[in-house]
Protein backbone atom coordinates (compact mmCIF):
# COMPACT_ATOMS: atom_id res chain seq x y z
CA UNK A 1 0.00 0.00 0.00
CA UNK A 2 1.49 3.31 -1.09
CA UNK A 3 1.56 6.04 1.54
CA UNK A 4 1.43 9.76 0.83
CA UNK A 5 2.68 12.07 3.55
CA UNK A 6 0.52 15.18 3.84
CA UNK A 7 2.21 17.94 5.79
CA UNK A 8 2.27 21.71 6.16
CA UNK A 9 2.98 24.54 8.55
CA UNK A 10 0.36 25.60 11.06
CA UNK A 11 -2.63 27.22 9.38
CA UNK A 12 -1.65 26.02 5.90
CA UNK A 13 -4.82 24.01 5.43
CA UNK A 14 -3.49 20.44 5.40
CA UNK A 15 -6.52 19.30 7.40
CA UNK A 16 -8.79 20.81 4.76
CA UNK A 17 -6.91 18.86 2.11
CA UNK A 18 -7.27 15.72 4.22
CA UNK A 19 -11.03 16.28 4.47
CA UNK A 20 -11.30 16.69 0.70
CA UNK A 21 -9.40 13.44 0.17
CA UNK A 22 -11.72 11.61 2.56
CA UNK A 23 -14.70 12.83 0.53
CA UNK A 24 -13.06 11.22 -2.49
CA UNK A 25 -12.77 7.88 -0.70
CA UNK A 26 -9.12 8.08 0.31
CA UNK A 27 -8.29 6.88 3.86
CA UNK A 28 -6.53 9.62 5.81
CA UNK A 29 -4.70 8.98 9.08
CA UNK A 30 -4.90 12.22 11.09
CA UNK A 31 -1.95 11.89 13.44
CA UNK A 32 -3.24 14.56 15.85
CA UNK A 33 -6.63 12.96 16.42
CA UNK A 34 -5.16 9.46 16.49
CA UNK A 35 -2.64 10.52 19.13
CA UNK A 36 -5.48 11.84 21.29
CA UNK A 37 -7.23 8.52 20.72
CA UNK A 38 -4.16 6.65 21.94
CA UNK A 39 -4.06 8.78 25.08
CA UNK A 40 -7.69 8.00 25.86
CA UNK A 41 -7.60 4.29 24.98
CA UNK A 42 -4.20 3.36 26.37
CA UNK A 43 -3.95 4.37 30.03
CA UNK A 44 -0.59 2.59 30.24
CA UNK A 45 0.82 5.10 27.75
CA UNK A 46 -0.22 8.00 29.96
CA UNK A 47 1.18 6.31 33.06
CA UNK A 48 4.47 5.71 31.27
CA UNK A 49 4.66 9.37 30.30
CA UNK A 50 3.94 10.45 33.85
CA UNK A 51 6.67 8.20 35.20
CA UNK A 52 9.19 9.35 32.59
CA UNK A 53 8.46 13.04 33.10
CA UNK A 54 8.37 12.74 36.87
CA UNK A 55 5.33 14.97 37.27
CA UNK A 56 1.57 14.34 37.43
CA UNK A 57 -0.17 14.85 34.08
CA UNK A 58 -3.46 13.09 34.80
CA UNK A 59 -6.74 14.56 35.96
CA UNK A 60 -8.66 13.38 38.98
CA UNK A 61 -10.43 10.83 36.75
CA UNK A 62 -7.08 9.36 35.76
CA UNK A 63 -7.19 10.69 32.19
CA UNK A 64 -4.51 12.76 30.50
CA UNK A 65 -4.75 16.45 31.29
CA UNK A 66 -3.53 17.88 27.99
CA UNK A 67 -3.24 21.41 29.33
CA UNK A 68 -1.04 20.18 32.17
CA UNK A 69 1.09 18.15 29.76
CA UNK A 70 1.52 21.16 27.48
CA UNK A 71 2.64 23.25 30.46
CA UNK A 72 5.21 20.60 31.40
CA UNK A 73 6.88 20.39 28.01
CA UNK A 74 6.56 24.06 27.06
CA UNK A 75 10.07 25.54 26.74
CA UNK A 76 11.51 22.36 28.33
CA UNK A 77 13.47 20.63 25.56
CA UNK A 78 14.47 17.52 27.56
CA UNK A 79 10.85 16.96 28.62
CA UNK A 80 9.64 17.37 25.04
CA UNK A 81 12.20 14.86 23.77
CA UNK A 82 11.20 12.42 26.50
CA UNK A 83 7.57 12.70 25.45
CA UNK A 84 8.44 12.23 21.77
CA UNK A 85 10.57 9.16 22.46
CA UNK A 86 7.54 7.49 24.01
CA UNK A 87 4.61 8.81 22.00
CA UNK A 88 5.93 8.84 18.43
CA UNK A 89 6.83 5.12 18.31
CA UNK A 90 3.33 4.39 19.62
CA UNK A 91 1.83 6.57 16.88
CA UNK A 92 3.95 4.86 14.24
CA UNK A 93 2.79 1.40 15.31
CA UNK A 94 -0.81 2.61 15.39
CA UNK A 95 -0.45 3.94 11.84
CA UNK A 96 1.08 0.71 10.55
CA UNK A 97 -1.76 -1.33 12.06
CA UNK A 98 -4.30 1.11 10.58
CA UNK A 99 -2.69 0.93 7.14
CA UNK A 100 -2.84 -2.87 7.11
CA UNK A 101 -6.62 -2.66 7.43
CA UNK A 102 -7.06 -0.46 4.35
CA UNK A 103 -7.85 -2.02 1.00
CA UNK A 104 -9.33 -1.23 -2.39
CA UNK A 105 -7.78 2.24 -2.61
CA UNK A 106 -4.87 3.55 -4.72
CA UNK A 107 -3.08 4.95 -1.67
CA UNK A 108 -3.47 6.07 1.93
CA UNK A 109 -2.54 9.41 3.44
CA UNK A 110 -0.64 10.12 6.64
CA UNK A 111 -1.38 13.67 7.77
CA UNK A 112 1.14 15.21 10.16
CA UNK A 113 2.72 18.61 10.71
CA UNK A 114 5.92 17.28 12.27
CA UNK A 115 6.60 13.96 10.58
CA UNK A 116 9.47 15.12 8.36
CA UNK A 117 11.51 16.27 11.34
CA UNK A 118 11.04 13.11 13.40
CA UNK A 119 13.48 10.29 12.44
CA UNK A 120 11.22 7.57 13.86
CA UNK A 121 8.96 8.08 10.84
CA UNK A 122 11.73 7.93 8.22
CA UNK A 123 10.86 5.57 5.39
CA UNK A 124 7.13 5.45 6.11
CA UNK A 125 5.97 7.54 3.15
CA UNK A 126 6.46 7.16 -0.59
CA UNK A 127 5.55 10.73 -1.62
CA UNK A 128 5.52 13.95 0.43
CA UNK A 129 2.94 16.63 -0.34
CA UNK A 130 3.39 20.01 1.33
CA UNK A 131 0.39 22.32 1.72
CA UNK A 132 1.36 25.99 1.76
CA UNK A 133 -0.36 29.34 2.22
CA UNK A 134 0.83 32.95 2.66
CA UNK A 135 1.98 33.71 6.19
CA UNK A 136 -0.66 36.40 6.65
CA UNK A 137 -3.42 33.93 5.80
CA UNK A 138 -1.98 31.25 8.06
CA UNK A 139 -1.77 33.75 10.89
CA UNK A 140 -5.38 34.88 10.56
CA UNK A 141 -6.67 31.32 10.23
CA UNK A 142 -4.96 30.11 13.40
CA UNK A 143 -5.95 33.19 15.40
CA UNK A 144 -9.59 32.69 14.39
CA UNK A 145 -9.49 28.93 14.91
CA UNK A 146 -7.74 28.86 18.29
CA UNK A 147 -8.77 32.23 19.68
CA UNK A 148 -5.07 32.97 20.24
CA UNK A 149 -3.37 36.33 20.09
CA UNK A 150 -0.94 37.21 17.32
CA UNK A 151 2.26 36.96 19.37
CA UNK A 152 1.41 33.45 20.57
CA UNK A 153 0.60 32.25 17.07
CA UNK A 154 3.76 33.80 15.64
CA UNK A 155 5.75 32.02 18.33
CA UNK A 156 4.26 28.70 17.27
CA UNK A 157 4.90 29.47 13.63
CA UNK A 158 8.53 30.32 14.29
CA UNK A 159 9.10 26.94 15.94
CA UNK A 160 8.14 25.06 12.78
CA UNK A 161 10.38 24.14 9.90
CA UNK A 162 9.89 22.01 6.81
CA UNK A 163 12.89 20.26 5.17
CA UNK A 164 12.08 21.16 1.57
CA UNK A 165 14.55 18.66 0.15
CA UNK A 166 12.16 15.90 1.18
CA UNK A 167 9.08 17.44 -0.46
CA UNK A 168 7.92 16.03 -3.80
CA UNK A 169 4.89 18.23 -4.47
CA UNK A 170 3.74 21.64 -3.19
CA UNK A 171 0.00 22.31 -3.02
CA UNK A 172 -0.87 26.00 -2.67
CA UNK A 173 -3.89 26.91 -0.56
CA UNK A 174 -4.29 30.63 -1.07
CA UNK A 175 -7.84 30.89 -2.35
CA UNK A 176 -11.34 29.54 -1.79
CA UNK A 177 -12.28 26.02 -0.71
CA UNK A 178 -13.56 25.46 -4.23
CA UNK A 179 -10.16 26.40 -5.62
CA UNK A 180 -8.47 24.08 -3.13
CA UNK A 181 -10.81 21.25 -4.11
CA UNK A 182 -9.88 21.71 -7.76
CA UNK A 183 -6.18 21.77 -6.82
CA UNK A 184 -6.59 18.49 -4.92
CA UNK A 185 -8.18 16.87 -7.96
CA UNK A 186 -5.34 18.04 -10.17
CA UNK A 187 -2.63 17.00 -7.74
CA UNK A 188 -3.95 13.61 -6.65
CA UNK A 189 -6.25 12.31 -9.35
CA UNK A 190 -5.34 13.79 -12.73
CA UNK A 191 -3.82 10.97 -14.78
CA UNK A 192 -0.95 13.25 -15.80
CA UNK A 193 -0.21 14.39 -12.25
CA UNK A 194 3.07 13.43 -10.59
CA UNK A 195 1.35 11.34 -7.92
CA UNK A 196 -0.69 9.30 -10.40
CA UNK A 197 2.36 8.63 -12.53
CA UNK A 198 4.31 7.61 -9.44
CA UNK A 199 1.60 5.20 -8.30
CA UNK A 200 1.69 3.46 -11.67
CA UNK A 201 5.45 2.78 -11.44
Amino acid sequence: MKTIILTGLIGSGKSAVGALLRKRGIPVYDSDSRTKRLYSRRPALVRRLEEALGVPIRSGEGKLDRARLAAVIFSDEPARKTLESIVYPAVLQDFLRWREKQSGVPFVVLESAVILSKPVFDGVGDVVVLVTAPESERLSRVMARDGADESRVRSRMAAQEIPMDRVHLVLENNGSLQALSAAVDRAFFDKNAYICKFLKD
